[in-house]
Formats: C-alpha cells, sequence, structure tokens
C-alpha cells in the first residue's frame, strides 16, 4: 500500500520546518511547539512519527546535503586539492556550516545524536579517505600512514578557521593547507 499523501506532505513539512529552526538558532532553538507552530502539523502527529525531538533532529539533518563525489584527478595533491576546495566552500557557504557546532555540542550528552554527528562527519570525510586509499594503492603515499591523520590534517585546520579564528577559507589558504598536509604525511 502506498503511503498516504497527506502523511507525507505532513512529515516533509515537519522536517523542513525543524532544519529551517536548526539553521537559526542550532539545536536549542527547536522544539516540538515550534516545529508544530510553523509546520501546521500537529504535536501528537509529530510524536507519532517521531517519538523526540532527538529523534525528529536526526531525520531533519540525514539529508543535510548531497553525498559529495569524490575526484580522481590521478595525483593525491590534485585529489586534495579539489577535495578541500570543496569543503572549503561548503564552510563558507552552506547551511550545514552553521549547524554542525551545535550537533557536536549535543552529540557530548546525546547517544542518537552521537550518532548523527558520526554519521554526518564519516560522510564529509569519506571521499578524503577515499583518495587516500587510492594513493596508497598507486605507491603515491606508503601503506602504513593512516588516512585518518591525512584527513585531520586538513579538516582540522579549515574547521579552526571557520569556527575558531573566523580566518578566510580563501585559495592561498587552501593550497597552503594542501600543501603542508601532504608534507606531514609523506615525510
Amino acid at each position: 500500500m502506498a503511503p498516504d499523501s497527506r502523511v507525507q506532505k505532513s512529515r516533509a513539512a515537519v522536517l523542513a520546518q525543524t532544519y529551517e529552526l536548526l539553521t537559526e538558532g542550532g539545536i536549542g532553538g527547536v522544539s516540538i511547539d515550534e516545529v508544530a507552530r510553523r509546520s501546521g502539523v500537529a504535536k501528537t502527529t509529530i510524536y507519532r512519527h517521531w517519538p523526540s525531538k532527538a529523534a525528529l533532529l536526526v531525520e531533519a539533518c540525514s539529508t543535510i546535503g548531497t553525498p559529495p563525489e569524490t575526484p580522481d584527478t590521478g595525483s593525491l595533491a590534485g585529489d586534495l586539492t579539489v577535495l578541500t576546495e570543496r569543503l572549503a566552500e561548503q564552510l563558507r557557504t552552506a547551511r550545514w556550516a552553521a549547524v554542525l557546532p551545535s550537533i557536536i555540542d549535543a552529540a557530548e550528552r546525546d547517544p542518537d545524536l552521537a550518532g548523527l554527528h558520526t554519521a554526518l562527519h564519516a560522510e564529509i570525510m569519506e571521499p578524503f579517505t577515499t583518495v587516500t586509499e587510492r594513493a596508497q594503492a598507486r605507491g603515491e603515499l606508503a601503506a602504513n600512514r593512516e588516512p585518518a591523520d591525512l584527513v585531520a590534517a586538513i579538516a582540522g585546520p579549515l574547521f579552526y578557521r571557520r569556527w575558531f579564528s573566523r580566518e578566510p577559507l580563501d585559495d592561498a589558504v587552501i593550497h597552503h593547507i594542501v600543501r603542508d598536509a601532504l608534507t606531514q604525511v609523506t615525510t
């Protein structure tokens, strides 16, 4: 039996409003009462589909972005540059970049949100791991180097600049980050 179109419409409205509230005020800015008010869907209906605020947040965030494509330029440096440029652009412009700090914070106390954080992190970093493993298979990077070390050497400075120092993420910085990361893992 096909799902009722009214149910689908209500669910879509609830998820859209949850995500809106999340981008406006982080996790602390989301309440079932406000989601119900904005979406026009009764609280009882919301609780029928999502037993908790965390469950609603997990589903609303499950489609934060489109899965990133993994480039294949033929070299680790080329692949990392493409991925780093893309991640820097997302950190500058994507709505999820404003939401992620509140997810990280809430994940410290809520196991459901910790799972969401783990899934989001894996999705963002998967292409970096793929290109690193591919470079190892080509012999371009030592097989004993952990992909996570290279990922941290790139993501760390990007995240630091976005959320802590609020310094620009321009092309010069991106190329410097990639060059430094490659130096760290190849020496």
